[in-house]
């Protein structure tokens, strides 16, 4: 097996935390940024595309837990599909995003979701 298919091998068992964990570490070791280039053509209208996109896209965010944490916990591994240890990583850290660039609606309901039993939910 070549490197690059034992590189490609250990990612596809990193959770979605590691994967963005990792995505930072790189940009900040080769001061690169992980960004798709955006191509501006014509003017105007093809500039401001992209940015309605973006603003699509939000994070959300845990920044308490309450008194039920067991709940909370178990919602979160609901939404993230994190192993046991990782979603009480993550429930233990607060504040902390859960999801990150999702769609408005989908963040809607994991802040209902969460906020149903008893954490406090940001959405940026």
């Amino acid at each position: 097996m070549s490197k690059i298919e034992g590189i490609m091998t250990t990612i596809e068992g990193l959770t979605v935390l590691e994967l963005a964990d990792l995505v930072k570490s790189l940009e900040d070791k080769f001061g690169v940024v992980a960004a798709a280039p955006v191509a501006v053509a014509g003017g105007g209208a093809a500039a401001a595309g992209p940015a309605e996109e973006v603003k699509d896209e939000v994070d959300v965010i845990l920044t308490g837990v309450g008194d039920k944490k067991i709940q909370v916990l178990k919602v979160v591994r609901e939404i993230t599909g994190l192993a046991l240890k990782e979603a009480k990583d993550l429930v233990d850290t607060v504040p902390k995003p859960v999801k990150s660039k999702i769609k408005k609606a989908e963040a809607e309901d994991i802040k209902k979701k969460l906020e149903e039993q008893g954490g406090t939910v940001e959405i940026k």
